[in-house]
Formats: C-alpha cells, structure tokens, sequence
C-alpha cells in the first residue's frame, strides 16, 4: 500500500477547507441528494463525499456504508486530490500496487472499484471528492463521468453557497454589536452631553441678559453667538439620537391603523392652536403597516411643510391611494419649494439647503434622511416635485 503524498500547497488547502466549516456538520439532504444521484448513475452499492482533512477523510454525505471518518493513509480520495483535473478511476484495486493491501480492499467495504471526481473550488484548492465505489471490477463509460463532473460542480457550489452564507451570519454578528455601540454612543448623548450642554444654554443666556447695557456691544453679539450655537449643537445632538432610534425601527412588526385616528393625532401634535390648514383624502379607512414607522414619516413631512413655509396660512394636505401590492401618500403643501437641483440633495444625511425656518432656525438635515430610509425598510420609495414659491409635493410608497 502507498500512502499518498502530502500536497505542496497543504497548509493553504487546509485553511480553505476550513473557511466552509463544513467537516463535522450534521447531515444535509441537498448532499445527501447528491450521493444517492452518483450511485444511481453509475449503479454503484457505495458513493461518498470525502474532505480530506490533515489526518482523516471526513464523509460529509455517505450511501452504503456506516463510516463518518477514516484515516487518511488509508483514503483513496487523498491520492485522487494530488491531480485536481483528472478523475482517478481504479478499475480493480487489488491490482493497483497503491490499494492491493488496504484495508478498505481486504477488508469491509471490499472496495475493488473507485471513481473519485475531485472537489476543486475557484482557488484551485481541491478539498476532496465525489466518489463511486463498488465490490466488482467496473468500468465508467463517458457519460457517467460527465454526469460526475457535474455533480462535482453543484457540490462546490453548495459548499460557496455555504461559506457566503457563513461571511452573511458573520457581517450581520458585527452589525448587532456595532449598533450595540451605537446604542451606548446615543446614551451617553442623551445623559453625559445633553446635560452639560443645557446647563451652557442657560447660563449664556442669564448672562446675556445680565449684560444689557453693561458690557459692550462686541462682547453682547459674542455672547449672542455662543448662546445660538450652543442650542444648534442641542439641535443637532438631538436630531442625531432620533435618527438613531428611528431607522432603528424593525417595519416588520404590522398594524391595522385607523387613518381618521391617525391624522387627528398629528394635527394635534403638530398643529395644537389650529393656526395651520392639514386636511387628509384617502380612498380607504384602514391601512395595515408599522405604526411608529408611518408616524414618524409623517411627522418629519408635515413638520417641515410646516416650517419652511412663507405663506400667511400654512396649508398641508395628505392623499391616500390604496394599490394593489402598496400604499401610495401624497404630501403637499404651499411651502417657499425647493430648487430641482436640489431634489436629490435634500435626501442626504447632515444635508441641509443652508435656509432658516419660518421660526428663525437651522435644520439638521436629519429629517428627510430619516424618512427616506424608512420609507425604504418598508419597500417603497420616495420622490419629491416642487417648485420655489409654491410649495412641494413628496411622494411616498409602503408595501402591504
């Protein structure tokens, strides 16, 4: 018997083997289709998938014996990976001076014949085979070897398929624990940030008024300075912890929403003096999606038809059109609009069109950012059409 020699490029064989982590996973029935086919073509009692490991063969998927391992000075299959391109076929074993004393010959499974088709991936490593094995001398006619090499093929696929789905668990582990870090960041925002920084707010302030008409106009103005961007730096550090917990939120989780209850919660929330005109059409009473999602998409519209609105009366109106596979909202409203070259700016996080508000303030470029993002974890998509002077209209789907 001859023990097969060790690959020049052993060490990176192994290593590529071992990004599958398939040896020692339990049974898969696409393998064992695999296995259960090659017998069947080639009318053999015995087919393996084999994984040659430092010191064993490992059967991922096996038809006709009761073995999950052996040795690897005894695998067939570690002669067969020394010629990646070739099919080893042995005839008759007991004749071959590599195989006539191994066990496997002379003894239980009596393997005379072997066909073994190796496993090469897209690196050129091969990692083992796909083998036939039967008790009689036997002789594969083209066909069959074909059909082999192309069972060889899926299995490499299965095995990549294997390995993308590893790196995928994988990205998606980091994802958890970066928005774990994430969640911190945002506390320690909210409690270790915002705190001092309100404390910064109000004392500027008493001391801005403290000074009136004591201190010199400079040094007023540098003050008046200090104070707005400290309640900018609030704005912002606020903005960004909503945004946090907003594209945050899992849209999965659906709701039947009464769209009468809805828009009498937002214009209350929005519009509690009644000083703005918000009037909803929709050709339904009911939409099932995330409610918390919806609100907020809502709200951050509305809010800024509201806000960037240079008319006496701030008029907003909200339509509804039920599709068959998603739900349409029109928002409009008779706002100061928006430049069309700036339609796909104004998506953009930390974006912002340089412009104050109807109250005098900055944006964050936060609001718009938010929706777009949750408008697509919902399935849809948003688009805007507006003109300066009179006012926008964004478009927005959600899928049912």
């Amino acid at each position: 018997m001859e023990i097969a020699a060790i690959p020049a490029n052993e060490a990176e064989r192994l290593q590529a083997l071992r990004e599958y982590s398939i040896l020692d996973s339990l049974p898969e029935k696409d393998f064992e289709d695999i296995t259960r086919i090659a017998s069947e073509i080639c009318q053999t009692p015995i087919s393996l998938i084999s994984l040659i490991d430092a010191d064993r063969q490992w059967f991922k998927s096996k038809v006709g014996i009761d073995l999950t391992e052996s040795s690897r000075d005894h695998a067939f299959c570690a002669h067969a990976i020394h010629t990646p391109d070739e099919i080893l076929n042995v005839k008759d074993s007991r004749l071959d001076k590599r195989f006539f004393d191994n066990p496997f010959v002379t003894g239980d499974p009596n393997a005379v014949f072997y066909a073994g088709v190796p496993l090469v991936n897209a690196d050129g490593f091969a990692l083992g085979t796909l083998c036939v094995i039967d008790q009689v001398t036997r002789e594969l006619d083209a066909n069959q070897l074909n059909l082999l090499r192309a069972l060889s093929n899926q299995i490499i696929k299965l095995l990549e398929l294997r390995k993308a789905k590893k790196r995928l668990a994988e990205h998606e582990q980091e994802i958890m624990e970066r928005n774990k870090d994430l969640e911190q960041f945002g506390y320690m925002i909210s409690h270790d940030i915002k705190s001092p920084l309100r404390n910064i707010i109000s004392l500027t302030g008493i001391l801005q008024k403290s000074l009136v008409g004591k201190a010199a106009p400079h040094d007023i103005e540098v003050i008046g300075h200090l104070v707005n961007t400290s309640i900018r730096l609030k704005s912002l550090i606020d903005g960004i912890t909503a945004y946090y917990l907003d594209v945050s939120i899992n849209v999965q989780n659906k709701q039947q929403i009464q769209l009468d209850t809805l828009f009498a919660e937002l214009v209350s929330l929005l519009d509690p003096r009644g000083e703005c005109i918000i009037t909803h059409h929709a050709e339904i009473n009911m939409v099932v999606t995330n409610e918390v999602a919806l609100k907020q998409i809502l709200i951050n519209l509305i809010t800024n038809g509201i806000k960037y609105n240079d008319k006496d009366v701030v008029k907003i109106d909200v339509r509804i059109i039920d599709k068959p596979d998603q739900y349409e909202w029109i928002v409009q409203d008779n706002g100061s609009g928006i430049e069309k070259e700036q339609f796909s700016e104004i998506f953009k996080t930390f974006k912002t069109l340089g412009k104050k508000d109807r109250f005098n303030n900055s944006g964050t470029g936060i609001g718009l950012s938010t929706v777009k993002k949750l408008v697509e974890k919902s399935g849809g998509s948003i688009r805007v059409d507006s003109e300066p002077g009179a006012g926008s209209t964004f478009t927005f789907s959600i899928k049912k």
